[in-house]
């Protein structure tokens, strides 16, 4: 299976290293690369990438903004990373809100941005946990509306296992790591991670992380 990937950036030159990365793959294939947020939207709309990578920083229209409209139609299934430079980049956690299945730091070495590209098209992992929960804790704090400390209904459709395991996604724990904690199966793990996001309405552990912060649920 070939993995169709889009590119999103307004620097010419750091669009055509990341689609130089990109081509190096045999089962990877960039069938677009632009250079604004608003050609991003449109050639996702028409492309039906599996992944798109978008900058936060572009003209006409942010990345952010790109994602939160790409990701507005239903029947979009796009995964969609956001680079961000990490530091300086302050509404990050908006298109993780958004729906947003990760992010890539322009600093990532070659491989590791192939592997996150793997693992935001399979939907079943975070992409870097431990960079993932820093910020989304960050920006929940500053960003998140005083009242999401209310508990939401949804969570009374799990049953005790399936709020254990929720709450290690949350925290970052892999799949091993949350079977190894509790005792059971890896495949198990994946039952009851599949079950939760499908009552809970999330698209992925990553808006899993940011439901559960953005609710209080873990700190």
């Amino acid at each position: 299976m070939t993995l169709r990937i889009l590119i999103a950036d307004d620097h010419a030159m750091f669009r055509s290293g990341l689609r130089a990365i990109i081509e190096t793959q045999p089962d990877f294939h960039c069938v677009a690369d632009v250079a604004d947020g608003r050609a991003a939207v449109a050639e996702i709309a028409r492309l039906r990438p599996d992944v798109a990578i978008l900058d936060v920083r572009m003209p006409k229209l942010d990345g952010i903004t790109a994602t939160e409209t790409a990701l507005a139609d239903p029947a979009n299934r796009t995964r969609i990373l956001v680079l961000t430079t990490f530091d300086t980049d302050q509404y990050v956690y908006r298109a993780l809100a958004a729906g947003a299945s990760g992010f890539l730091l322009k600093s990532l070495p070659p491989e590791e941005l192939v592997a996150a590209i793997r693992i935001a098209a399979r939907g079943d992992a975070l992409v870097d946990p431990s960079v993932t929960r820093r910020l989304v804790a960050r920006f929940t704090a500053s960003l998140a509306p005083t009242e999401t400390h209310s508990h939401p209904t949804q969570l009374d459709s799990l049953t005790p296992r399936e709020k254990e395991v929720f709450v290690l996604v949350a925290t970052g724990y892999s799949n091993t790591e949350i079977a190894s904690q509790l005792y059971i199966g890896d495949e198990t793990v994946k039952t009851h991670v599949s079950r939760i996001l499908s009552k809970l309405g999330l698209r992925d552990r990553v808006h899993a992380v940011v439901y559960a912060h953005h609710h209080r649920l873990v700190t």
